[in-house]
């Protein structure tokens, strides 16, 4: 039997997976969560063979609570499961950790594969973005995001989505200087002098819609 927790914010979203991956008699869905706080105290009382985490989660996203797992439980096996199909948010959730990445516009199989690829320690990326994550990884990225670390990452995801400084420090539990910091690192990495620039590069390479 394979246990699996699901993170995400979407109830109705969650009951779908449920639904599908329990049609399999040796996949349970032993718990779910709705952000990245509730997974962490999941985590606390129990210890799933897979983690199931979708990227945009209110507070805490995808990728930093990955990363927050790992270092909690080195052997935990993660994977995401995105409505993103740039290569960037998958080559973030790679580099952070996560054993798979698939896309939410994937044939119900896949994601029902992938679940047996990650409980078995197997890495697996979504075939619908495999093909350009691999030429984004020969041509070296044209993407400038593709510099920032994993944490630089969600920073700039959180400072998008109008987060302050405060409120940033206070999700990821890191002190306002410290993001102060990093988003002078982000804006100095991506080439731009100030938020109305870093706006506009991260609306033109999909960050966020206009």
């Amino acid at each position: 039997m394979i246990n699996i927790l699901l993170v995400d914010d979407h109830a109705v979203v969650r009951e779908g997976y449920r639904r599908l991956l329990e049609r399999r008699a040796d996949l349970h869905i032993e718990a779910e969560a709705g952000n990245a706080q509730e997974a962490l105290q999941c985590l606390r009382e129990i210890t799933p063979d897979v983690i199931i985490l979708d990227l945009s989660l209110p507070g805490m996203g995808g990728i930093e609570l990955t990363q927050r797992i790992l270092q909690r439980i080195p052997t935990a096996r993660i994977m995401i499961f995105s409505m993103h199909r740039d290569p960037l948010f998958a080559s973030q959730a790679i580099r952070s950790g996560a054993l798979g990445y698939i896309t939410k516009s994937s044939n119900p199989e896949i994601l029902i594969q992938a679940v047996y690829m990650v409980a078995r320690r197997e890495k697996i990326i979504s075939p619908d973005i495999a093909p350009a994550l691999a030429i984004t990884l020969l041509d070296g990225g044209s993407n400038p995001a593709e510099q920032l670390s994993p944490r630089e990452f969600e920073i700039l995801r959180l400072l998008l989505d109008g987060q302050g400084v405060d409120e940033i420090g206070r999700i990821l539990n890191i002190s306002p200087k410290t993001v102060q910091n990093s988003h002078y690192q982000i804006k100095a990495r991506l080439g731009v002098k100030n938020d109305l620039d870093l706006a506009r590069l991260a609306i033109r390479h999909g960050l966020i819609r206009e």
